[in-house]
């Protein structure tokens, strides 16, 4: 047999098979199914607060020194039966309470008013935060108010509680106050932080300021141009500004003078304050008051939030 042609004819067939072998085969496997996306399913958030609920929850006393923490029985805490002696108390939840969210979060926090009274003529007014932890008010914080308020109105208002309350000025009996005044709280690290405060003189003329320049929660480095206005032009034309970190501590004061036509009308302000020392990334509250002269009481003032980079 002839191998050497036997060999000829074998290779030629080998290399044809293995050329079949390695050639791509048409694609009959199915086409892969699209990944479906995981969507996760919605947090069900707490139910909302009601004054109903406050009715029977705890409260932590704000105008007694030792701050104890007290169960209400529908709206209210008695201890002892005797006004005259040391150890009585009673505490009343008005009919002041608003539900909103103070911090953001999409949680409705519930503000309310109280009134405490240890013996005696003195009613202690108290702002009021409860926070909701899955559904149940807890008590947060409160701020005094004034001893025996003729509250107007409270509301939850753009995350700020507004109150509108006649309290007492400096020459007004105990019985009997006669000052109308606003005031806006903000919430801030679980504190109220009073931000905004006008009331009236006696012939119903509102005092107001207003900072119209940075707008709240603006950024600033180095200095901060602050300009507003006033609705009564201050005694010597004069108000006071006060630089404040959350926890209260103070940065700066200082004078600031406004622009007024006369005495007693409209003015403005445009002031530029110095942020040097301030550290990067804390957060400032510069506050614009006007304060009376004859006794020191605030009798406007407005403040503006801003983060220092």
């Amino acid at each position: 047999m002839n191998y050497k042609h036997l060999t000829s004819l074998i290779l030629p067939l080998t290399l044809a098979t293995l050329a079949c072998g390695l050639a791509a085969p048409a694609s009959n496997a199915p086409t892969p199914a699209p990944v479906q996306e995981t969507i996760p399913a919605p947090t069900e958030s707490a139910p909302s607060l009601t004054a109903d609920q406050l009715k029977n929850a705890q409260y932590q006393l704000g105008a007694r020194d030792d701050r104890a923490v007290i169960q209400l029985t529908d709206g209210k805490y008695q201890q002892g039966t005797d006004a005259t002696t040391l150890d009585f108390a009673y505490i009343g939840l008005t009919q002041f309470v608003s539900v909103g969210d103070l911090t953001g979060d999409g949680v409705n926090e519930i503000a309310a008013i109280f009134l405490e009274n240890y013996g005696g003529t003195g009613n202690f007014g108290l702002l009021t935060i409860y926070s909701n932890v899955n559904g149940l008010p807890v008590f947060l914080t409160s701020t005094f108010i004034d001893d025996r308020p003729m509250i107007n109105s409270m509301s939850i208002e753009n995350g700020e509680v507004f109150l509108d309350a006649i309290t007492h000025g400096a020459q007004d009996g105990g019985c009997c106050p006669t000052m109308p005044t606003t005031r806006r709280y903000a919430l801030v690290n679980n504190q109220l932080r009073m931000v905004n405060y006008t009331t009236a003189t006696p012939e119903g003329a509102k005092r107001i300021v207003e900072i119209t320049a940075p707008v709240n929660g603006a950024e600033a480095s180095g200095s901060v141009q602050v300009s507003g206005t006033v609705s009564i032009a201050p005694f010597e034309n004069n108000l006071t500004y006060f630089i404040y970190d959350e926890a209260g501590n103070q940065f700066a004061a200082g004078p600031v003078m406004v622009t007024a036509p006369d005495f007693g009308a409209p003015g403005t302000f445009n002031e530029t304050f110095t942020l040097e020392g301030i550290p990067p990334g804390t957060t400032i509250y510069l506050e614009i008051q006007d304060i009376s002269a004859a006794d020191g009481s605030w009798l406007a003032m407005d403040a503006v939030k801003l983060v220092i980079k």
